[in-house]
């Protein structure tokens, strides 16, 4: 099977103080439906109060990060057969966030 990360960045999710709680629960059933599916590989979001860092190849640490490679928002992986089914599970997200979400299928690789 397939790994596919359905993601949006947090400028996409635009929701008043009153709405956040409705939409927190309806994602969290989203989540908890694909958990019953089995097709729940993990997710969350990304912590920005947190700077990302740059780890070069001699270990060495830097607040410097790739240009244009911000990434904010929340994300879930899923496992699926299909993209088509992918397609089905980002679609219930975005219907319970209330935003569209991006759809990115993993290369396969053998050894992970």
């Amino acid at each position: 099977m397939t790994k596919y990360l359905i993601s949006f960045p947090s400028e996409a999710l635009v929701l008043t103080d009153e709405e956040f709680p409705v939409v927190s629960a309806e994602a969290h059933a989203v989540i908890e439906e694909a958990k019953a599916a089995g097709v729940y590989v993990f997710g969350g979001g990304i912590d920005e109060e947190v700077d990302p860092v740059l780890v070069s190849a001699d270990g060495a640490v830097s607040t410097e990060i790739y240009p244009g490679s911000e990434l904010t928002g929340g994300f879930a992986v899923l496992e699926l057969p299909t993209r088509g089914e992918a397609v089905e599970w980002a679609r219930k997200i975005a219907v319970a966030c209330r935003c569209p979400q991006e759809l990115r299928e993993f290369m396969y690789d053998p050894q992970s």
